[in-house]
């Protein structure tokens, strides 16, 4: 046992050492400003706030009011209501960009501590944590699911269960990114399964990283109501897209 202990340790300062060099030949930058020091700086970290006006409480989009949009008066939705942490505009954009496509798990840190502020502003108690799941080819692609660590970190917080296996995407669709308004709906129907009845009565939270229509989370929320049978379904995400375009600058 004790040389167990010393080869961990052992390992443990090679790897802190080799850490060490490779930030002194290559200094961490900032995903956002690129200045020096740090991965995210703190000049762009408090810039990156909560979102203070009101917004339709099932697409997150903003408005003058509280309440619904006019969409979405007309749009029957499962979702019992949605928050969306902030806008998606720089520096934000920016860390999800990294966190999303170039590998940057580290960025799921500021991520997570800005959902667990807009959790503080609900008084929401769920009995699980659902993440957006990715279909199983896009997933070996990226190699990830941004969303389901963004669950898995936000669980331990609060202390609430991550069930990650209770939704597939069970059809590979188009990027949303891609897509116009009506179009991503139908990109997405059909497109989650759930096992009958194996959220009998829950109350789910769902977790995703960007929403820009809300067509995603009404397509897993009604899978989640119709077949998993859940009670109540919620969800949150980081970040509230202003359209197609905006999504698009994060490619």
């Amino acid at each position: 046992m004790p040389l167990r202990s010393a080869s961990i340790g052992v390992r443990d300062w090679f790897s802190a050492s080799a850490r060490g060099l490779v930030d002194l030949l290559f200094p961490p930058r900032c995903v956002s400003c690129g200045s020096l020091g740090s991965r995210l700086c703190q000049t762009c970290r408090e810039q990156i706030t909560l979102a203070n006006s009101p917004a339709c409480r099932l697409c997150g989009k903003p408005q003058r009011r509280a309440g619904l949009c006019p969409q979405c008066r007309t749009r029957p939705s499962d979702l019992t209501e949605i928050r969306c942490a902030s806008t998606l505009e720089a520096p934000l954009r920016d860390v999800i960009h990294h966190f999303k496509y170039r590998n940057a798990r580290d960025m799921a840190t500021p991520l997570v501590s800005l959902l667990l502020e807009c959790w503080r502003q609900t008084d929401w108690q769920p009995d699980l944590l659902i993440p957006v799941p990715l279909h199983r080819r896009r997933r070996r692609e990226r190699g990830y699911n941004q969303s389901e660590i963004l669950a898995i970190d936000l669980g331990k917080m609060l202390g609430i269960p991550v069930a990650a296996d209770e939704v597939h995407r069970v059809r590979y669709t188009r990027p949303q990114i891609e897509l116009n308004a009506s179009e991503r709906q139908q990109n997405v129907d059909g497109a989650f399964r759930c096992s009958d009845g194996s959220l009998r009565g829950k109350r789910v939270l769902l977790i995703d990283d960007v929403c820009t229509t809300g067509a995603t989370l009404r397509a897993c929320a009604s899978v989640i109501r119709q077949h998993g049978q859940a009670r109540t379904i919620w969800a949150m995400t980081a970040a509230k897209a202003g359209g197609p375009s905006a999504d698009r600058r994060m490619m």
